[in-house]
């Protein structure tokens, strides 16, 4: 479980762990709102998916307290570079801290202790809201784009 003390915005406390028996089927249900489906899919189940048939990404459940409320994956690139992505945080669930919650943490563990590694992530361009999010926690354009999306690196 990755911990880094981090609340939401009504006090509960987000934490990081593995999809396992006991949870997958709650991760496997995550839906985002329906207008943010041209950058994420219908079903965090994709995503599950996608780490069952990849040595690249690892699936995390994000917790808001005892509550399944997001998921997020996580992989290394060849170069050594960390990378979030994957992240859905279920309707129900938004507004109040939950992402910007998981995403710090992710991003605290993946550069390491001494900040060593770079950590990226993607958007959509047009994601205006995922933008402003990473932007806020201190992540940096590159001007690279991977696919359709726009790459950005933690400045530390």
């Amino acid at each position: 479980m990755l911990d880094s003390g981090f609340t939401d915005r009504t006090g509960r406390r987000v934490t990081l762990r593995p999809v396992d028996d006991d949870n997958w089927r709650a991760v496997a249900d995550l839906a985002p709102r329906d207008d943010q489906r041209d950058w994420v899919p219908a079903l965090a189940a994709r995503y599950l998916l996608l780490t069952m048939r990849s040595d690249v990404w690892t699936s995390l459940a994000v917790y808001a307290d005892d509550a399944v409320a997001g998921h997020v994956m996580w992989g290394v690139d060849d170069d050594g570079s960390r990378w979030i992505g994957g992240m859905v945080v279920d309707a129900a669930e938004q507004g109040r801290g939950v992402g910007r919650a998981a995403v710090r943490t992710l991003a605290d563990w993946l550069a390491g202790p001494d900040a060593t590694h770079p950590v990226r992530l993607s958007y959509h361009p047009d994601n205006t809201a995922a933008a402003g999010l990473y932007t806020s926690l201190g992540f940096a354009p590159t001007g690279v784009m991977e696919d359709d999306e726009l790459v950005a690196e933690l400045s530390r």
